[in-house]
């Protein structure tokens, strides 16, 4: 199955427009805009390193060199960066897709707009996914706006089923998706079975609900801590706020 922890990869999805983050995002990408003193990218590379992970594959959309120009190789950063390009934006299911290629066995995708404390988050996410025996294990948190995000329905320690961005009336909990998962690579045949979904999007939710269909072993885990989607103005505020009050001040 591949649960080598010392042998996982990492893939980052970062070909999104950042539409919701013009005008800053008219000149540089969303993954580059800064938490502290660091691209929020960064500290996204920073987790998986913690979590020894060193081969990390960012996805990429065309024309977007500033994430290659900033991160490099990776070797400042004590990984070695692999980018791939989404040719389209069709959903973050299609940008893992996009990935098969350069992925050897089980692997963690972490968002590269999603900030996230305490560090050791994605480690305790691996660990677990890895004891469990899972095929796919979602990181989860209570959420306040259930719109925004796959909504799980728990069945002890295993999901039931999920829904994308809900409507509040139709969310089976308050249990939400924060963007990273663990999986083994069964989730590229699950994603090809994946029909457009929310706004015509291949969404990665609905490969999970497609994984649960055919019974596979997809297990859910709360992730303690602080988890900020920098998708936002108001976001990415709350996300320099936070940073300055807590790891500036040590």
């Amino acid at each position: 199955m591949g649960r080598d922890l010392l042998k996982m990869q990492g893939l980052i999805p970062a070909a999104g427009g950042g539409t919701r983050l013009g005008p800053f995002t008219n000149a540089i990408p969303k993954e580059l805009l800064p938490v502290g003193n660091k691209a929020v990218i960064e500290h996204v590379v920073e987790a998986m390193r913690l979590a020894d992970i060193t081969e990390i594959v960012i996805v990429v959309s065309p024309h977007k060199h500033g994430l290659s120009d900033y991160l490099g190789s990776g070797r400042r950063f004590g990984v070695n960066l692999t980018y791939v390009v989404q040719d389209e934006r069709k959903g973050l299911a299609d940008a893992v897709l996009s990935g098969e290629h350069v992925i050897n066995g089980s692997f963690v995708v972490v968002l590269g707009d999603n900030f996230f404390r305490p560090k050791e988050f994605l480690k305790d996410l691996i660990l677990y996914h890895v004891n469990e025996r899972a095929d796919a294990t979602i990181g989860v948190a209570e959420v306040e706006d259930v719109t925004r995000h796959g909504i799980i329905m728990p069945e002890d320690n295993g999901i039931a089923d999920i829904i994308e961005k809900p409507s509040v009336e139709e969310a089976p909990s308050t249990l939400g998706a924060i963007g990273a998962y663990v999986f083994e690579k069964f989730i590229f045949d699950a994603i090809r079975e994946t029909k457009p979904g929310h706004k015509g999007e291949y969404q990665l939710t609905d490969s999970v609900k497609v994984a649960i269909d055919q019974e596979r072993r997809v297990l859910y885990k709360k992730i303690d801590g602080i988890h900020i989607d920098v998708g936002t103005p108001a976001d990415l505020m709350r996300a320099n706020k936070w940073y300055i009050n807590n790891e500036n001040s040590r």
